[in-house]
């Protein structure tokens, strides 16, 4: 064998070991990151940032339409703000609320039982996509509340919820509440005492262009800048800064200080990652964390949390954080938006629907 042929032969070698190499590297450089073993423990945060004092005002979109399809507001300074709800003066009783429901008071001709009225209920508490409830005035206590065995009332009071996010009470929606509030009533030997529709479906309106313009679900994308994540990277290091695993596959949840209300944030990533046979080898390069804000107290700071957590993971796991267009969110930007938030949060206040408060859970559900 020749020189030239040995030498061909070693720099085939050669070149076969450096692509073999390459490949192998480039594989491992672009496999999902997988959990390390450092576990789970709570990452410290960054401090908060600094909002500023600017508070441009909320707006409806004008091109928007104001039937039943519910909107985010549009934040611009320029723009005067929305005209003022009227708030009802009548005092609010029990769950209802004369404030975001109708109520129908039920008088009775003597007292009925709880047993009775549990047996009377309608058997969907729905009147289209509004929940209704009955709640009867207790014999004893003198408060409203729902019908409970063994107890005696002395009134009942059926209400419908004016709005939600599928929009405002409708004409079909409320006649069948009246029938609903009529059968439970002829039940239990009551005289019901029904609201003017027309009045009752103009206020939901009001409220409903109301609620649709100070509305808002924020999200921030983070997006893995080289390396892919599994699921099981993603959680990990969701699960340092208090995220929990939801109930839906592929999302966690922040979960709020007190047991049964809503989540402070979410955190989502692809549902058939999460379901995959072998999830190690899943590769998710794009997380979508979210806050519904009406949903939320301000006083969990909640926005704040959502910018440090955002930051936190970025940093942790090689990725940015953008908006839904893949537009880098700058620290001006996120300034600005908790600025629009705060004069949000004002504005709530203002109206008796706190964020987080039992009345905007409803309204904005």
């Amino acid at each position: 064998m020749s020189s030239l042929t040995v030498a061909l032969a070693i720099l085939g070698g050669l070149v076969l070991a450096a692509v073999v190499g390459y490949n192998t590297w480039t594989s491992r450089r672009n496999a999902p990151r997988q959990p390390d073993a450092r576990g789970s423990e709570p990452a410290e945060m960054p401090p908060a940032p600094v909002v500023r004092e600017e508070e441009p005002v909320l707006h409806v979109d004008p091109h928007h339409g104001l039937g039943n399809e519910r909107h985010q507001p549009l934040f611009d300074p320029d723009l005067p703000a929305p005209g003022a709800l009227p708030i009802p003066t009548a005092e609010r009783r029990g769950g209802l609320d004369p404030l975001i429901d109708v109520i129908a008071p039920i008088s009775l001709d003597g007292l009925a039982s709880g047993d009775a009225a549990i047996a009377a209920m309608p058997a969907t508490r729905r009147a289209g996509s509004k929940p209704v409830a009955i709640e009867g005035l207790n014999e004893h206590t003198g408060e409203w509340e729902s019908a409970a065995p063994g107890q005696r009332y002395g009134a009942f009071q059926a209400g419908v919820q004016l709005a939600n996010r599928t929009g405002a009470l409708n004409e079909i929606e409320y006649s069948e509440f009246v029938v609903k509030a009529q059968a439970f009533a002829d039940a239990v030997n009551g005289a019901p005492e029904f609201p003017e529709m027309l009045d009752e479906v103009a206020r939901a309106r009001e409220l409903d262009q109301f609620a649709s313009s100070h509305d808002a679900q924020l999200s921030f994308v983070l997006r893995a800048l080289h390396a892919a994540w599994s699921p099981g990277y993603v959680q990990q290091n969701a699960a340092r800064l208090g995220f929990v695993a939801g109930i839906i596959p592929g999302r966690m949840v922040l979960p709020a200080a007190e047991v049964g209300l809503p989540p402070i944030l979410g955190l989502s990533f692809d549902t058939q990652a999460a379901l995959a046979d072998d999830p190690a080898q899943s590769a998710i390069r794009e997380l979508t964390l979210s806050l519904d804000v009406p949903q939320v107290d301000r006083a969990e700071r909640p926005f704040e949390r959502m910018r440090e957590t955002a930051a936190t993971l970025a940093r942790e796991m090689d990725g940015i954080v953008t908006d839904s267009d893949g537009q880098p969110l700058r620290e001006d930007t996120m300034d600005a938006i908790g600025a629009d938030l705060q004069q949000l949060y004002d504005t709530l206040d203002s109206r008796e629907l706190s964020a987080g408060s039992p009345l905007a859970r409803r309204l904005f559900s």
